[in-house]
């Protein structure tokens, strides 16, 4: 499913868990791991201190060597290592579109740390700009085993959901798990005003259910076991929240764009608010 898999690297504990991630994945299904470290020296650094950039190519060089040594030891996987000169995520995206990679593979770092997602952090770019899915990967290097047993998939019928399905279906497959398609219906009234009655409530839950029938109808083609959940409010909240509450959901696959409706406006994205406030792994699908 994913045969090469480009990890941005940067030394980090976040990174590091990026790419045991990786490793653990290819080691069982095989494929190519990329190592991505970026120096990045901007034109006003060079003019004060010019030297300082071939000092930090050649840091940098030694940090690739070490790492893909260590990868290819321990795992037993073919790890290759790249060095690059220029912004991270400008990179990463070039390294991935380079590489044909199906996949790129980051912890949650950026310029300000990805304890919280900020626009223009490294992250968030590459997924807007990435040629292929984005794996997030959000705990311990001690927790990263690349297996996945049970994944949460927020669903809404569009079409950026029904390919996030899809890929979750397959990576189900491949994986053993089984799939809990989540659709979130918004609180309209408490965004536009709109007064909701119990007619109206019926015939949201109604159109909620025919929704994740026919995702689970798309699972069971390929005899992937399902469950499915309609909650209501805000969709990343509710997301955030089934995710947390005590399940055992390890995975979030969900597109690469916000759902549709008034919420899409409202803070950003849904699938950037995810990535910030989830406590597993997110795969964004493009």
């Amino acid at each position: 499913m994913y045969n090469t898999i480009v990890a941005g690297y940067d030394e980090s504990n976040s990174s590091k868990a990026a790419l045991i991630e990786s490793s653990h994945w290819l080691k069982r299904h095989g494929g190519t791991l990329y190592i991505v470290h970026a120096v990045y020296f901007d034109a006003e650094e060079f003019g004060i201190a010019p030297t300082q950039l071939e000092k930090r190519l050649e840091a940098g060089e030694k940090i690739c060597i070490r790492t893909k040594e260590m990868i290819s030891a321990e795992f037993g996987i073919n790890a290759r290592s790249l060095l690059c000169e220029g912004e991270p995520p400008e990179v990463i995206v070039a390294m991935a579109k380079e590489k044909a990679a199906d996949l790129v593979v980051l912890g949650t770092y950026g310029r300000k740390g990805l304890n919280r997602l900020l626009m223009g952090s490294v992250t968030s770019q590459v997924i807007a700009d990435a040629p292929a899915d984005v794996l997030v990967v959000k705990k311990p290097c001690s927790e990263c085993a690349g297996t996945y047993a049970s994944v949460l998939v927020p669903f809404d019928g569009s079409d950026h959901s029904k390919r996030a399905l899809g890929r979750a279906v397959r990576l189900a497959k491949a994986e053993g798990a089984a799939i809990t398609i989540l659709y979130v219906i918004p609180r309209y009234e408490e965004m536009v005003g709109f007064f909701r009655t119990e007619s109206i409530r019926k015939s949201l839950y109604a159109e909620a259910e025919k929704i994740v029938d026919s995702a689970g109808e798309v699972a069971s083609i390929e005899a992937v076991k399902t469950s499915s959940l309609i909650r209501e409010g805000h969709v990343a909240d509710e997301i955030v929240r089934v995710a947390s509450n005590g399940s055992n959901h390890d995975l979030i696959v969900m597109g690469s764009h916000g759902w549709r409706g008034v919420d899409k406006a409202i803070m950003g994205s849904s699938t950037e608010r995810v990535i910030v406030n989830a406590p597993v792994p997110v795969l964004v699908v493009r």
